[in-house]
């Protein structure tokens, strides 16, 4: 996508100039949402499940609405989007999509989401953002189309978060994203060719590993089904399961290791891929990828070897079990193989920690990101040496890359807003009634789209659907807005915005 900009936003009202394009692209994403359904209704179809009629009627409502908006707004896109547009069309278009893949499991006959538009909306955000949270209980018994429908959503959602962080957040400058311009995402003119090899490549690389993780899943064990679901969640560090007890279900042949080594896989930026299928092999060893696999280790092996001393665990089983949770929390997937909430009051802390950190920019994890915590870094090093020596100067460079004022002060920002959205999420929280512990974590989980909060209700034992409807809305707001990187969304309730 292009953005032609030089950075101040274009004059005039919003509303009145430029909503044709922004509604042909979202119809479009609706249509192709559409499509997407007719795959888990093909799925109740040879399982002969009668389910197959929500997703027949859902598909059919969403290419109604879908062709509505593309007959509305008809007209090229080819001389791209302003940043206005792109500010109005990013979170316009994925709170379309939630509305409208939300209408499966309203209509679906099965679960809690049966019927309620708060639950299946959740479901349905929780999806889209890979957030992983669910509501719905008893999936081993929930009807194929709707296991698929879930897995479906968070691989989407998935490669919709590498395509907005790789054209879109650069370009509008969020939390230092400036850092990972690219051709795609450049404020000036470039031609639309060039992007749309970078997303065939992506794309190429998405299904790749898919693939791979769906056939290592079901030659180490797993059915068929359950291995191209769990495949389509792993890369998209989704976190949607099907089984309750999430991967604690499957513990032999080494499935949880393959599913560690997914999640990275998931966590790593996709444009490293293409370059490193393109020829430069050392690319995949990024600065970032560095970082944040040092960071694994180091925790991996305080949590195991305290579960190993502490005999919770034998040696295999307590680094099987840290490996998997801290990659899970860290890469933003949400999966479990154990209740990681009984392992001890610091293990606990230590995961609560962990929740804020995400993957890597340009990949399909969450959080605040790995290179954010490196400009942090990179900033309070060079301040401090200022302290010392007050004369020096010490230029700050995030790899073969300057950093300049304006990317640590956009870092600065997200800083700054992430946890003053995360403070005011969790006393909202418990303004509807939660405790501390399940407030606190559930902000923190939605915000960094994790899955999983924390104590005896949300926690990697349990699930969201006992929460009262107020604390759901909030919750999706909550994914919604960190997933977006929040400047996306806030940035609409500047009235200057819309005035231009």
């Amino acid at each position: 996508m292009n953005l032609q900009a030089t950075g101040k936003l274009a004059r005039g009202p919003l509303l009145a100039n430029g909503m044709k394009p922004v509604l042909y692209l979202i119809g479009l994403v609706l249509l192709s949402t559409s499509a997407m359904m007719l795959i888990p209704m093909a799925a109740d179809l040879y399982f002969e499940n009668e389910d197959w009629r929500s997703f027949a009627s859902s598909a059919a409502l969403a290419a109604a609405t879908g062709l509505i908006l593309v007959r509305a707004g008809r007209r090229s896109v080819n001389a791209g989007l302003t940043l206005r547009q792109a500010f109005l069309l990013t979170p316009l278009c994925w709170l379309s999509v939630s509305l409208v893949s939300a209408l499966p499991f309203f209509f679906a006959d099965y679960g809690i989401v049966s019927g309620s538009m708060v639950d299946a909306f959740f479901e349905a955000v929780s999806g889209i953002t890979t957030t992983g949270a669910t509501v719905i209980s008893g999936l081993e018994e929930a009807p194929p189309g709707m296991l698929l429908w879930r897995a479906l959503l968070q691989w989407m959602g998935g490669i919709g978060i590498i395509a907005t962080a790789i054209a879109i957040l650069p370009a509008l400058g969020i939390g230092g994203m400036q850092l990972f311009r690219t051709e795609s995402s450049d404020r000036s003119e470039k031609v639309m060719p060039r992007v749309r090899q970078m997303a065939m490549a992506i794309g190429t690389v998405y299904l790749g590993l898919t693939l791979i993780a769906t056939a290592v899943y079901w030659l180490a064990g797993m059915r068929a089904f359950d291995a191209l679901a769990h495949a389509l969640t792993s890369i998209a560090t989704g976190g949607y399961s099907t089984s309750d007890a999430s991967f604690g279900n499957w513990e032999e042949n080494g499935i949880q290791w393959f599913a560690a080594l997914f999640m990275l896989c998931g966590s790593i930026p996709f444009v490293l891929y293409v370059r490193m299928l393109s020829g430069d092999l050392k690319a995949i060893w990024d600065r970032q990828v560095r970082t944040m696999l040092g960071f694994l280790a180091a925790v991996i092996l305080v949590v195991g070897s305290w579960l190993a001393l502490s005999s919770q665990y034998a040696v295999e089983p307590a680094f099987r079990h840290a490996t998997f949770n801290i990659v899970s929390v860290v890469t933003t997937t949400g999966y479990a193989s154990a209740d990681y909430s009984l392992w001890g009051n610091a293990i606990v802390g230590i995961f609560f920690a962990l929740m804020f950190v995400g993957g890597c920019t340009g990949s399909t994890s969450g959080g605040i990101k790995i290179f954010r915590f490196e400009v942090m870094a990179i900033m309070l090093k060079a301040h401090f040496r200022r302290l010392l020596f007050p004369r020096g100067v010490f230029p700050r460079s995030y790899g073969d890359k300057p950093v300049s004022d304006e990317v640590v002060g956009s870092v600065v920002a997200f800083f700054a807003v992430y946890f003053l959205c995360y403070g005011a999420l969790t006393i909202a929280l418990m303004a509807v009634g939660l405790d501390f512990l399940t407030g606190a974590s559930g902000a923190v989980t939605a915000l960094s789209n994790v899955g999983p909060g924390l104590g005896d209700i949300i926690g990697p034992a349990g699930n969201f659907g006992s929460l009262p409807d107020s604390a759901k809305w909030l919750l999706s707001a909550g994914m919604l807005l960190g997933r977006l990187e929040m400047f996306t969304i806030l940035i609409l309730f500047v009235p200057r915005f819309w005035r231009g």
